[in-house]
């Protein structure tokens, strides 16, 4: 069995990737990090030095012309600015959070399959996505879902002759839920990214910062990137 982890360099996907490793060594894993133009591209550096920190091979591709007329504040094109509050209060004024990303999912998930196809020819290959409930609590977005996960495997599963699946190991889990498995698992958190903002450290203000800084104290914990990116 192989494994391709959509690594993204923050907590989720990097907790993905240290899961894989446990389960089926370094040796049969790879990371594929994916630019869509994202205002945060701070995060590709941070998937590259996790992936030189579990010694496995990484991958980037560009998917940015895709996303060109998109009016996501997420991407660095946009001139929207970014709300200072949770999901839940964003949600309250606009049903679709201004921080979508048309498909981000399905697109990185496609993508991903058609690269493991490539690389692992004829091996079964499992693909790692780190959405949890979180994500979906007030349906910020809903191709974290469980049920857009459920539908992409089966695509995935029927395109590729069963050959490559989908593994969302925090589906049902709450991003507090992520920290503790990460941590008995000695993640690397200080070298982790989530931030939306394009500053040299963490905002501590929007919402991804919200979500992360709440999942370290459910544990007890401080995030240590707070330290190692100078906040």
């Amino acid at each position: 069995m192989k494994a391709v982890i959509l690594s993204s360099g923050g907590l989720d996907s990097t907790t993905c990737l240290a899961v894989a490793v446990d389960k089926l060594g370094k040796e049969n894993v790879s990371t594929v990090s994916i630019f869509y133009g994202q205002r945060h591209a701070r995060e590709l550096s941070c998937a590259r030095a996790v992936a030189e920190f579990y010694d496995v091979n990484h991958y980037e591709f560009d998917a940015a012309e895709i996303m060109k007329n998109s009016s996501s504040a997420l991407l660095n094109s946009s001139t929207k600015t970014l709300e200072h509050s949770s999901y839940a209060e964003q949600i309250k004024n606009n049903p679709r959070v201004e921080t979508y990303v048309p498909f981000r999912n399905g697109l990185m998930l496609s993508m991903a399959a058609s690269f493991a196809d490539g690389l692992y020819n004829g091996a079964e290959v499992e693909i790692y996505i780190g959405v949890h409930q979180d994500d979906t609590a007030v349906n910020a977005y809903p191709d974290c879902s469980e049920n857009f996960i459920k539908a992409m495997r089966e695509a995935i599963e029927i395109g590729t002759y069963g050959k490559i699946k989908i593994v969302a190991p925090f589906l049902g889990k709450t991003k507090a839920d992520v920290v503790k498995i990460g941590t008995s698992l000695e993640v690397p958190y200080e070298l982790t990214w989530s931030c939306y903002e394009r500053g040299e450290k963490p905002c501590g203000k929007c919402a991804t910062c919200i979500d992360r800084a709440k999942a370290f104290a459910a544990n007890g914990l401080i995030d240590p990137a707070l330290k190692s990116f100078g906040k």
